[in-house]
């Protein structure tokens, strides 16, 4: 079952269309991923579907038509976005950064130990829990990031290019993070310009290009795609 539905959405900025009837959907406990080149509408679509933009057509998250819901309403129910710059609190320690992460759940009994769960995953960031956030490098940053939003509980996680200016070496330890995040039951909306990565990582791919679905499949089947070897893969 879907745990996300898009359907048919448009987004607009003024009489610039950025998004046209892109149609897709996220199954629970799955990962999938948008990619295609800067300025296709990948961040509009999720900024969309976080309820920060307006749009037209339909989101269902579980069931549950999304118009009806703010930003906080969303982040209640287990949504939440990592946007590309982050947002991190660079004035406040590692710690504090991923507390504030579980300031929205309404069941606050077990926050240390996910926060101990957080530190287990990023033993870096348990090494520099008392360190201001924005000390860090970059590749801990994404860290700090993803972890704090694991502090929200979310049964729908959307990254948005997790892996903007980190080192290839990094980039790796953050797709793995990603790929792990099943086993905890997390469904994962990740839009990415590193093609490759994001198919090696997602269960199913979406291409978007100027703003419209140019094509989508199971990831295995999209990454020995000729077309898509030759616009975005390149050769391995």
């Amino acid at each position: 079952m879907s745990l996300l539905s898009v359907e048919n959405v448009s987004v607009s900025y003024g009489k610039v269309e950025a998004v046209r009837g892109v149609s897709l959907s996220v199954e629970a406990g799955r990962v999938a991923t948008v990619i295609g080149p800067n300025g296709a509408g990948k961040t509009t679509l999720l900024t969309a579907v976080m309820g920060l933009l307006p749009y037209k057509g339909r989101i269902l998250y579980d069931g549950m038509d999304l118009s009806k819901l703010d930003v906080e309403a969303r982040v209640e129910r287990g949504l939440c976005l990592v946007p590309e710059k982050r947002e991190l609190f660079s004035e406040m320690s590692v710690s504090d950064n991923l507390i504030l992460g579980a300031y929205s759940r309404r069941d606050r009994n077990n926050v240390a130990r996910d926060l101990d769960a957080v530190y287990d995953r990023f033993p870096r960031l348990r090494e520099r829990r008392s360190q201001l956030a924005g000390t860090l490098s970059g590749g801990e940053r994404q860290m700090l990031a993803l972890g704090r939003a694991l502090m929200t509980k979310p049964r729908l996680l959307m990254l948005d290019e997790p892996s903007l200016g980190l080192a290839p070496l990094i980039v790796r330890e953050i797709f793995h993070v990603i790929g792990s995040l099943r086993d905890l039951g997390v469904s994962l909306l990740l839009v990415e310009q590193n093609a490759r990565a994001a198919l090696e990582t997602a269960d199913f791919g979406y291409v978007l290009e100027t703003g419209e679905l140019a094509s989508a499949g199971p990831s295995k089947d999209l990454i020995h795609d000729p077309r898509l070897i030759a616009t975005y893969l390149g050769e391995h």
